[in-house]
């Protein structure tokens, strides 16, 4: 598999006129190359030039690191320092030979490994990974959408049980700490867990405290877990004992923004068109200035990645395109709500990943 993905690579180099791609230990490395090696101070890389593509190791780490793949490795140890590892490196890989390569730099790797590069490669014309292993990246294989299916489906089990074990008296941290072991027991590792109740629905990314829940609040819970290296990511609302004022007037509207986006989701539509269709659709309600994030982000091996699905994205989608669909009104001083999936695009429209109902929990009070 990562054989292929680095095949794959090296034809969106050629086409994209890219001369050397530089990854540092990071996400991108690791759906590269199938690893991610201790990251400190000392610069490791993956570079991937004209003639071939290599690491630089240092030397503390190359006997495990070696374990992970079969590509050469440029070693240095702490008395040398990198700087003639790296040069060899650039020698053999293709890139020094280039005048003013065009270069793409691992945005996310540390910005002393970045300005390493910088250093020696200075006629360069550079940019970041998005044309490159970004939008390799951002279609998803078939090994990856069994994974992200997998995550899908113990984010449903969570979910479930979450709302289950909630009661009046409970707070927001004891039911964040059940959402955690719910995922350890199906063998996942829970990513973040916001559990919001009453008021604190309002805030979009409210840190889960000490508020308890009581009948008549509004209940707001957005969890993802972690298995096999990929994540999930869902969010659904519920409410104790009757709902307050306006909560299933609100939701109704927030349904309607998901199915709207849903619908304008398929390959050769924008992001922003998808954006728009949520948008436009809560705007129409009345509730247009308490949608206060875009509509979604990419899903892979990070939980925010691309394409972003956002008013001013240009990105045309494609088949393969993982993200989310979460639009919300947050009432300050009331309750939040917002509906959450996790999408696929298909050659005819997006499938989405969660078997779980969008209709509100209902919790005794």
């Amino acid at each position: 598999m990562f054989e292929a993905r680095m095949k794959r690579l090296t034809a969106r180099m050629t086409d994209t006129k890219t001369d050397g791609v530089f990854v540092g230990p990071t996400s991108n490395m690791k759906w590269l190359a199938g690893f991610d090696p201790h990251g400190d101070e000392r610069p490791v890389m993956l570079v991937v030039g004209p003639k071939s593509a290599a690491f630089l190791m240092p030397a503390l780490n190359a006997d495990s690191a070696r374990q992970h793949t079969d590509l050469p490795f440029f070693t240095w140890s702490d008395a040398e320092g990198p700087a003639d590892a790296f040069a060899t490196l650039l020698s053999e890989t293709g890139i020094a030979g280039v005048a003013n390569p065009s270069i793409a730099l691992d945005e996310t790797m540390r910005a002393d490994f970045a300005l390493m590069v910088v250093d020696a490669l200075p006629g360069a014309k550079r940019a970041f990974l998005a044309d490159t292993v970004g939008a390799l990246r951002a279609a998803k294989d078939e090994s990856e959408y069994k994974l992200l299916k997998m995550n899908a489906l113990i984010d449903d089990e969570t979910m479930r049980s979450a709302f289950a074990a909630l009661k009046p008296g409970i707070s927001e941290l004891e039911a964040a700490e059940v959402i955690k072991q719910r995922f350890l027991a199906q063998g996942a590792k829970a990513e973040f867990v916001i559990v919001c109740f009453g008021e604190n629905g309002a805030f979009p990314h409210h840190h889960s405290g000490e508020r308890r829940l009581k009948a008549g609040d509004a209940i707001l819970v957005d969890i993802g877990g972690r298995k096999d290296g990929y994540p999930s990511d869902m969010t659904r609302v519920g409410y104790c004992g009757t709902p307050p004022e306006g909560f299933e007037e609100v939701v109704s509207v927030v349904e309607r923004a998901v199915q709207a986006a849903v619908a304008a989701a398929r390959p050769g539509v924008k992001a922003s068109d998808v954006d728009r269709a949520a948008h436009e659709t809560i705007a129409a309600a009345g509730y247009g200035d308490r949608f206060l994030h875009r509509t979604g982000h990419g899903l892979g091996i990070d939980v925010h990645e691309r394409p972003y699905i956002t008013a001013t994205s240009d990105v045309v989608l494609q088949a393969g395109n993982v993200f989310s669909i979460e639009p919300g009104i947050y009432l300050t001083d009331r309750f939040g709500v917002r509906l959450e999936e996790i999408v696929i695009l298909g050659k005819d429209g997006a499938e989405v990943f969660s078997e779980l109902s969008r209709k509100p929990f209902h919790v005794d009070g």
